[in-house]
């Protein structure tokens, strides 16, 4: 899905939409499914063109090295 289908609500159509063409494609060659009727991916949560940047993290991972001090 991209994010304009998502954000205006298009999304769910085009699933329903994706599920009849998997559907019909079931019907017509069910051997290519391995007897299992396909089912389009769930609709994602939440999308981005540019995500919001992650917060930083204020204390290092790290310890300094004292080994050569």
């Amino acid at each position: 899905m991209t994010p304009y289908s998502v954000h205006y609500g298009h999304a769910q159509a085009l699933r329903v939409g994706r599920q009849a063409a998997l559907d019909a494609a079931f019907e017509t060659h069910p051997e290519r499914f391995k007897g299992r009727r396909p089912q389009p991916p769930e609709l994602p949560t939440a999308v981005w063109i540019n995500p919001p940047p992650k917060p930083k993290d204020t204390a290092p991972d790290t310890q300094p090295c004292t080994l050569n001090s």
